[in-house]
């Protein structure tokens, strides 16, 4: 390892990509690429740079508030990144099996490389206090729900909320790992004979009950170890989003349009249950995410108009010929996914919600005037706010004659008043929800 990184280790690493999430907003990718993830020394580092960063912000809320109990005093801002140390330590304390002896000598010689020696004695201090005191100050989170439950107060009040009987399953979910689900091309080969394949490479993995192209693996791994996953046998997918080709019911020839199509996973599903058979535009406002699914169209050898452009604005790039499908699947708050996302529990606030629900309706009614007498367009998010989901789309039909629901009877999702709401968890899927409508002839 060269000088300059003598002292990065995957610790170090995940402590300074928690604070700069924490302290500076970013989201949880750029934190890690920030924090210099790619300068640890191999693969086995680097998964387990990911899991301490993805495990501290799962529990972030829980460990803040006991950290704010264990410090004599608060430490200012400008020593946040020695917090972010306590907090990754911490976490694995309470929610690993790593040996404890290993965890505190390896946190404290993490500060080395913050170049904080004052540090060291303090965060030994910290930790030893924690363990001698480990189920005092867990109890003493009691009447803290938000820390005890390490979701921040407006996300857990809003979803007791809207689900008073299911909100304990969506918490608890939000704080597990979510699975490696995969989507089979079946114009490539069944799904059958990719479970053989996975089988025949040493992969376990169990098809899905709700999405006929998926499956879910018992562990994750990297892409290249998966069989033909180059040559496009196979994406990486929740099994969730994986519904939104069958529920659009784009039939070959047909026109149709994918709104907001980064990554591109929506996009390809529909191409491939067609043949490759759709006069399809994938619409993205975002340039690099756009260069994405163009990728995943190439690998998987699929066919469509790639635009970079804002929904928002058809004015800008529609030619004028109406669509037979619209999957809106709109900018939301991420509220279904944090099992895959953590950081979303720091960066989201509950003021943002306002200004994603009008980004919503905006869409829908931009949208809406594209879509032919008789066609279908589907309303997709990863929320599970009834703000974003259900409610808006009442109100959108409510506001609109000619938009009538196609109802969608599947056991997987809650029937709502309008649409189904998918709970994180079910059926091994993420937080989603999704609305057909029809515009009357």
């Amino acid at each position: 390892m060269s000088k300059k990184n003598r002292f990065k280790s995957p610790r170090l690493v995940a402590s300074q990509a928690v604070n700069r999430v924490g302290r500076h907003g970013d989201n949880l990718d750029k934190a890690l690429d920030k924090a210099g993830i790619a300068d640890l020394r191999d693969s086995r580092e680097i998964a387990f740079a990911r899991s301490l960063t993805y495990g501290a912000l799962r529990w972030y809320h829980q460990i803040d508030a006991i950290i704010d109990v264990l410090l004599d005093k608060p430490l200012p801002g400008k020593h946040s990144d020695v917090r972010s140390v306590l907090v990754v330590a911490l976490y694995q304390l309470a929610h690993t099996d790593i040996a404890p002896h290993g965890v505190v000598s390896e946190s404290v010689e993490s500060v080395a490389g913050l170049r904080k020696g004052w540090a060291r004695g303090l965060v030994n201090a910290i930790l030893r206090n924690y363990q001698r005191n480990r189920e005092t100050l867990h109890a003493s989170l009691e009447n803290n729900p938000g820390a005890q439950l390490s979701h921040p107060r407006w996300l857990l009040e809003s979803l007791q909320a809207a689900w008073p009987e299911d909100w304990p399953t969506i918490v608890r979910e939000n704080n597990l790992q979510a699975p490696m689900s995969l989507r089979v091309n079946t114009m490539r080969q069944s799904r059958d004979e990719y479970l053989h394949a996975l089988a025949a490479a040493g992969i376990q993995a169990t098809p899905s009950p709700v999405s006929a192209a998926g499956v879910t693996l018992e562990h994750a791994l990297h892409v290249e170890s998966l069989p033909g996953f180059s040559s496009g046998q196979a994406s990486v997918q929740d099994i969730a989003p994986q519904l939104a080709a069958g529920l659009l019911d784009a039939q070959p020839g047909m026109r149709v349009l994918d709104a907001c199509a980064a990554p591109g996973g929506k996009t390809a599903h529909a191409l491939e249950q067609a043949a490759n058979d759709l006069q399809l535009t994938a619409l993205e406002l975002d340039p690099e995410r756009a260069r994405r699914i163009e990728e995943n169209l190439h690998r998987l050898s699929l066919q469509a108009n790639v635009i970079v452009d804002d929904a928002a604005h058809p004015d800008r790039w529609w030619d004028g010929a109406l669509y037979d499908r619209i999957l809106l699947d709109a900018p939301c708050s991420g509220t279904g996914v944090i099992r895959r996302n953590p950081d979303i529990k720091l960066l989201r606030r509950s003021s943002d919600i306002d200004a994603s629900v009008a980004l919503q309706q905006t869409l829908l009614e931009a949208l809406w005037p594209l879509l032919k007498p008789g066609g279908l367009l589907l309303y997709a998010t990863c929320s599970v706010l009834p703000v974003e989901n259900s409610r808006l789309v009442a109100d959108f039909m409510a506001g609109h004659d000619d938009a009538q629901e196609r109802k969608i009877n599947v056991e997987y999702g809650r029937i709502c008043d309008a649409g189904i709401q998918i709970f994180p968890g079910t059926y091994n899927m993420d937080g989603f929800f999704y609305a057909r409508l029809v515009k009357n002839s």
